[in-house]
């Protein structure tokens, strides 16, 4: 399988898993009746509705066309990065991001916000409520991150060097 591929389906099953797991929490579980429930003692599901970026900022009426054009742009250049890179690895990462973010784009446009249900805590000290989105997107960022600082190619030439120019002392 080549690593266009992989990565395609990457973001494909990270949204199937997304929007599976949002379906089962409000039809299923019918957590927006039951409110909380505990799952572990460091695990809760909670339902709350999003309509904002992290923490909820920007939440608003007004904001959500606006957080919707503004990840379908990085959705779509996050695909450009796909299709072009290198390494399985990138791919992969970059396909979890999209995946993510095209299935909190699908929550904004069929809800009105995202479905975020998991509430990590420990005692009385709570994570903000995320959902598998938001997780993905997180882990394919970070995977992003450790390959830049682990990977080990030649750096890329500085400008001037290829024109023969020496280095300063």
């Amino acid at each position: 399988m080549n690593r266009r591929l992989a990565g395609l389906l990457t973001a494909l099953l990270v949204l199937a898993a997304d929007q599976a797991s949002k379906y089962w929490v409000l039809y299923g579980l019918d957590l927006p009746q039951r409110g909380v429930v505990r799952i572990l003692p460091v695990l809760n599901f909670a339902m709350v509705w999003n309509h904002g970026v992290t923490f909820g900022i920007l939440a608003g009426d007004n904001a959500t066309v606006l957080l919707i054009v503004v990840a379908i742009v990085a959705i779509i250049a996050l695909a450009i990065w796909l299709w072009r890179a290198a390494y399985l690895t990138t791919t992969l990462a970059t396909g979890t991001i999209i995946g993510g973010a095209i299935g909190n784009v699908v929550s904004r446009i069929r809800y009105g916000a995202v479905v975020d249900f998991i509430d990590a805590h420990i005692g009385p000290y709570h994570w903000y409520v995320f959902n598998l989105a938001d997780a993905a997107i997180v882990c394919g960022v970070g995977t992003l991150i450790i390959e830049n600082m682990v990977r080990r190619d030649a750096p890329a030439p500085l400008p001037g060097a290829t024109r023969g120019d020496k280095e300063a002392p």
